[in-house]
């Protein structure tokens, strides 16, 4: 085991040091983007990014033939929310308390788009007209959203997402569209 460690780490130096790996299934070999205007122009990270190109070798073609695929049937590519946990009160899609730290946790529930109808919103259940938008949002990526919980001044509210984000970084939907939770909280 300690040898698979030794070539691991040592197949990392080589490839640092500017040198190709060249092993029976795969070769790997550094490569530097971009352009110099001379042979003693500095190195600029952004202009001359250093990447590593992978390629399979015969053996590891051949074994292709051998695999065989079993779908077990097909991702969900919609958005929902998963969980809402309160970070303070250690609570999951349960209770919430004003100014305590969340995470909701989902699928496709990044917040993007230039709407200003896009944010985090509590939603009272009894008067859904007195959302309340989330000011202080932390992490926002496309599985995870931290934020502040806000006041609202009801007992029973749902998490609604408006976003525009539509799975990819450079293409929005027109207009946002809403996700709503399954679950109820109560107000701690």
């Amino acid at each position: 085991m300690i040898f698979v460690f030794y070539l691991l780490d040592e197949s990392a130096y080589q490839l640092c040091d500017g040198f190709g790996l060249n092993l029976r299934y795969y070769s790997v070999h550094p490569n530097i983007g971009g352009t110099f205007n001379s042979e003693k122009e500095a190195h600029d990270p952004k202009k001359n990014p250093v990447s590593f190109k992978f390629r399979e070798k015969l053996p590891l073609r051949n074994l292709v033939r051998h695999i065989a695929v079993e779908i077990t049937g097909i991702a969900d590519g919609n958005a929902y929310i998963d969980e809402f946990i309160d970070r303070d009160e250690r609570s999951v899609n349960g209770i919430f308390a004003p100014g305590d730290m969340f995470c909701i946790n989902g699928n496709k529930i990044k917040l993007a788009g230039d709407d200003p109808g896009c944010g985090v919103f509590f939603v009272p259940v009894g008067d859904p007209s007195k959302a309340v938008k989330v000011t202080r949002i932390g992490e926002n990526s496309a599985s995870t959203i931290t934020g502040i919980a806000p006041e609202t001044h009801y007992q029973y509210n749902r998490i609604e997402i408006r976003t525009q984000y539509s799975g990819s970084t450079t293409t929005f939907l027109k207009s946002p569209r809403s996700i709503i939770s399954d679950f109820v909280l109560e107000t701690a």
